[in-house]
């Protein structure tokens, strides 16, 4: 999941949620508390307007987000997946982050390639299935958008 929209400001990790942000990220919480998340776990970067998004999706899915500090806009994907590797289980994952790390991992997990990915639109969710996190070998079986919930 991509973070809300942000407000404009320096430095980048304190850049808060909008109005509007706020609005997506409560809209697309309601979306998960919808969805089979039991004993999910809800991952996000160390920035603002992250923590703030993965805060409202954790109150639904009545879990706290646990921080990993290697997935800020500037991190590189392959990071993400040697953590994966290392760390998961059976139980679901929620991953609030950054463009272009949302979409370059996607990418690389679902066509292996770490040079091109999705465009999030803000707050926006790629749901990934994979036996195992490795480039190449995720499907993407839905993209969902804030302008998608009704």
């Amino acid at each position: 999941m991509r973070h809300g929209e942000a407000i404009a400001g320096r430095p980048d990790s304190e850049r808060e949620l909008s109005a509007q942000g706020q609005v997506e990220a409560e809209r697309m919480a309601g979306w998960f508390g919808r969805q089979p998340l039991a004993g999910a776990r809800v991952l996000v970067s160390p920035f603002v307007r992250a923590r703030q998004t993965a805060g409202h999706v954790g109150r639904v899915l009545g879990v706290e987000p646990e921080v990993l500090p290697f997935v800020t806009p500037d991190d590189a994907p392959t990071a993400v997946i040697e953590w994966l590797l290392a760390n998961t289980d059976e139980a679901p994952l929620v991953l609030v982050s950054h463009m272009p790390l949302v979409g370059l991992l996607t990418g690389l997990l679902v066509e292996g390639r770490g040079d091109r990915g999705l465009a999030f639109p803000t707050a926006a969710v790629a749901e990934l299935e994979s036996e195992v996190w490795a480039a190449g070998c995720a499907r993407l079986v839905r993209f969902t958008a804030p302008a998608d919930i009704r």
